[in-house]
């Protein structure tokens, strides 16, 4: 099985992390479970990695703009980030549930990903986790777990 740090993160996510994110200060009985769930050594280290350039970019806080300048897109990003997916980014934050600081913060770690490409649900699990990651972003995650795995979606506030 082609593995990828996705694979490995949304395994973390999706058994380890989504209930409290202390979970991942204590790594050795993690990467037990995860080497038992079939990873390898190399993608479990790189997952770690992905999450601690994610824990180092915290924002310090502060005031949250939704009317800031509109991202330009360019070489890798294009590449990397279909229409769906820069598209998705932009309604995200039109409609407040990114600000432009998170908005980077999604592209920075969509971008450091193993995979030549993201489609809209891989980019999709990105937001979630970095959302859960940052303080103060509580309804945004909320909101945004409700379009992914809720029935009805519920509207922007």
């Amino acid at each position: 099985m082609k593995e990828s740090i996705l694979d490995v993160l949304l395994y973390l996510f999706e058994h380890y992390i989504g209930d409290d994110a202390d979970t991942l200060r204590d790594r050795d009985p993690l990467q037990e479970g995860l080497i038992e769930a079939g990873f390898s050594p190399s993608e479990i280290s790189k997952a770690f990695d992905w999450l601690d350039g994610l824990a180092q970019q915290r924002p310090a806080g502060g005031q949250a703009r939704v009317d800031g300048p509109v991202r330009v897109y360019h070489g890798p990003e294009l590449d990397k980030l279909d229409v769906d997916c820069r598209g998705f980014l932009l309604f995200l934050e039109q409609h407040g549930v990114l600000d432009a600081d998170q908005r980077e913060l999604v592209l920075d770690r969509a971008m450091a990903l193993d995979q030549d490409e993201l489609d809209l649900d891989d980019l999709k699990w990105v937001v979630l986790m970095v959302l859960f990651n940052q303080p103060g972003a509580e309804a945004a995650y909320a909101w945004m777990e409700t379009q992914m795995f809720g029935e009805e979606p519920e509207p922007v506030h």
